[in-house]
Formats: C-alpha cells, sequence, structure tokens
C-alpha cells in the first residue's frame, strides 16, 4: 500500500509539472479596464470601506472568493489524505 501511495505521488508530481508547461502564454502588461476604474473611483463610497482591496475582495466578488476559498480547502483536504499515515493492523 505504501508503494502505490508513494507511486501515486510521484505520478501527481509528474503530471502538475507537466501541466506547466501546456498552460497558455499570459501577457504581462497591465490593462484597465472598466470594472478597475469602478472599483478604484467608487469603491470607497459604495462599501464604506478604507481599505479598497478589503472592498473588492469582501463586496464585490464576494462569491468568487468564496469559491476560490472552497478548492484551496478541498486541494488541501486532498493532500492531507493522501499523505496521513496509514495505521498498522494489530496483526502484523
Amino acid at each position: 500500500m505504501k508503494k502505490i501511495r508513494g507511486l501515486m505521488t510521484i505520478l501527481l508530481g509528474i503530471v502538475l509539472v507537466v501541466s506547466v508547461f501546456y498552460m497558455p502564454a499570459g501577457d504581462a502588461s497591465y490593462t484597465v479596464t472598466d470594472a478597475t476604474t469602478t472599483y478604484l473611483s467608487e469603491g470607497s463610497e459604495t462599501t464604506g470601506a478604507t481599505n479598497i482591496v478589503a472592498a473588492i475582495i469582501t463586496d464585490y466578488r464576494a462569491f468568487d472568493t468564496l469559491g476560490e476559498t472552497l478548492v484551496l480547502f478541498a486541494a488541501i483536504l486532498a493532500v492531507v489524505t493522501v499523505l496521513k499515515p496509514l495505521k498498522e493492523s494489530a496483526d502484523e
């Protein structure tokens, strides 16, 4: 069972490394959109927050942030489940 777990961990690592090479090339230039302009110009007045970053995360993008949090929690739970040690049976 430990060999299978080790092989699965190595396979997962290989898949993650290979997937980096298949990621689309992104443009690193900063673009200003209508949403950016609205967030920066009206964000403090609309939300009443003094920190514009906190206002964007908690008010404008709350559901998106909740989804990202759930995905991170699921990933952490999966890693802990895969890497937790197996309990040895009493017969061994």
